[in-house]
Formats: structure tokens, C-alpha cells, sequence
């Protein structure tokens, strides 16, 4: 299994990117996630938000955002460099 190639946090709200790679290039993805404390004390991990989820994790979106076009940049500028 791959690893992330970035995960950011806020609080119990997670946001990983995942680097993909194809014949066609390479793509990034976002999974969000919230951790939560179950009855038997087990932590757990849902895609599910409550209203005052939102805001944090627009932020985290607003991150991760950033933080691809940060690397879609690098790599233009490194696949430029290797042609």
C-alpha cells in the first residue's frame, strides 16, 4: 500500500492527499475524514460532518488545495527541467 503524500489536521478533522500516477500524468486526490471516540472507547474514522464540522474542514480543503497546486507546479517545473 501507498503511503499519503500529505495528510493535514484540524482538531478531530483530517484531510489526506493522495499522489496518483498514470501513462497520462499524475493527479492528486483529497479524502476527508472525522475521528470520533466510539461506545467501547475504540477511536474510529467516518466521511460523515456535522454542521460544525464545516467550516474547519472547508479550511482543511483550502489547504490541501493549496498544497496541490504547490506540487503541480513542482513537478511541471521538474518534468520541464528532465526534458
Amino acid at each position: 500500500m501507498t503511503s499519503p503524500a500529505h495528510k493535514i489536521r484540524i482538531g478531530n478533522l483530517q484531510a489526506v492527499i493522495w499522489r496518483n500516477a498514470s501513462d497520462k500524468g499524475t493527479w492528486y486526490s483529497v479524502q476527508c475524514s472525522r475521528s470520533y471516540k466510539a461506545d467501547d472507547d475504540a477511536w474510529r474514522e467516518t466521511d460523515s460532518l456535522g454542521h460544525e464540522d464545516l467550516l474547519p474542514m472547508a479550511k482543511l480543503l483550502d489547504l490541501a488545495h493549496t498544497w496541490i497546486m504547490h506540487q503541480v507546479a513542482a513537478d511541471r517545473k521538474a518534468k520541464k527541467e528532465a526534458a
